[in-house]
């Protein structure tokens, strides 16, 4: 007998990093001076503050409800999260209510095809951006983003354990968006991570999907997922701005290294050592946010999952290659700094010198 989705919801994210930092008092006060719609700071709905918390909470805003052109047209309800690092999360959340398990399928794969089209989220983004614009440090001229897609069910018609939903429904299109039959090893694949913690809740993660069977209605799952999404924007981000960075301070160092008098070389170290310390340190800085972004230290099951979304969307291995190339730049930047300190003592044992002769020829003068 298949089963009926009694209360569910399709939720498309999509991400986008807007500026290098934001500073949030300044973006909830603006935003309420502007807009005047609600905004607050976000926390975890149901787990403790001191099993789980955000590092520093991002301000959650109100935006209108955008209407899908599904068939018939549906209201998505809207929402943003504006992060500290320079992140702004929107939500577009489709409840549903009395769909068969094929159907609910149908509906999240046609959510999915309007959500791709950039039209749909521009406009959200302008908004957020309008009613945030001076709070943004340094914005950003070209937009990176992440997208995600959940499938969130409450209730089902039948009261069911999570080992028995997985014999009752097919989880496959949902999780790929395919409508052709997968390989088995393609789906043992795509199911691999699951989790649960009652015996009534179920969590299956992909790359770029997931499900979710939450009886109690709990999004603590939700948030992980989205500072997972930020987390791997974020170090994106910083990915691509070290690798335009490094062929840069390679050229600046050779400029530096041609012949020239010694204290404008020293300088010019100096000054090329200094403007390589300040990145180093502004990534760093940032860095050290977003690997903060969710703190979790009680809560098992929801750092289970946290754990397992970080790898599974690549989070270390990025992480771990913006680590290598700020590796690079400090070890140039004490090689600078040893070249300038060098470039200095050379030129005070000239100048030592150059006094020594004048005074020795002043003396055969006299």
């Amino acid at each position: 007998m298949t089963l009926h989705v009694v209360s569910g919801a399709v939720i498309a994210c999509r991400l986008f990093d807007v500026a290098f930092a934001i500073d949030l008092a300044k973006a909830e006060q603006d935003w309420a001076n502007k807009i005047r719609t609600g905004s607050s700071r976000g926390r975890l709905t149901t787990t403790p503050a001191k099993a789980v918390a955000f590092g520093v909470p991002p301000v959650e805003v109100e935006l209108d409800h955008v209407t899908l052109p599904l068939d018939p047209p549906v209201q998505a309800i809207a929402s943003a999260r504006v992060y500290e690092f320079g992140v702004v999360a929107l939500t577009l959340r489709v409840n549903t209510a009395d769909l068969t398990w094929p159907a609910f399928t149908e509906r999240l794969n046609a959510v999915h095809s309007v959500v791709e089209q950039e039209a749909v989220w521009m406009p959200l983004l302008g908004r957020v951006r309008a009613g945030i614009g001076e709070a943004l440090i340094r914005p950003a001229t070209a937009f990176l983003e992440e997208d995600y897609l959940i499938g969130a069910v409450h209730a089902f018609d039948d009261a069911i354990q999570a080992d028995a939903l997985m014999q009752r429904i097919d989880l496959v299109p949902l999780l790929s968006g395919e409508v052709r039959p997968l390989s088995d090893a393609a789906r043992a694949d795509l199911l691999r991570h699951r989790y649960s913690y009652y015996t009534d809740d179920l969590v299956v993660l992909t790359w770029d999907r997931a499900f979710i069977f939450e009886p109690r209605g709990d999004s603590d799952v939700l948030d992980a997922l989205e500072v997972a999404n930020a987390q791997l924007l974020e170090m994106r981000y910083y990915d691509e701005l070290l690798d335009a960075e490094l062929p840069r301070m390679y050229d600046l160092v050779e400029a530096t290294q041609r012949p020239h008098w010694p204290l404008p070389g020293a300088r010019r170290f100096a000054d090329l050592a200094r403007r390589l310390y300040t990145l180093v340190a502004e990534v760093t800085e940032l860095t050290e946010k977003v690997d903060n972004a969710l703190q979790v230290t009680e809560d098992v099951y929801l750092a289970r999952i946290y754990a397992a979304a970080l790898d599974l969307f690549r989070v270390p291995t990025v992480s771990a290659a913006v680590n290598r190339k700020l590796a690079i730049i400090r070890d140039t930047y004490t090689a600078l700094y040893d070249e300038a300190h060098s470039n200095r003592s050379e030129t005070l044992e000239i100048m030592i010198v150059a006094l020594i002769v004048i005074e020795i020829a002043l003396a055969i003068i006299h």
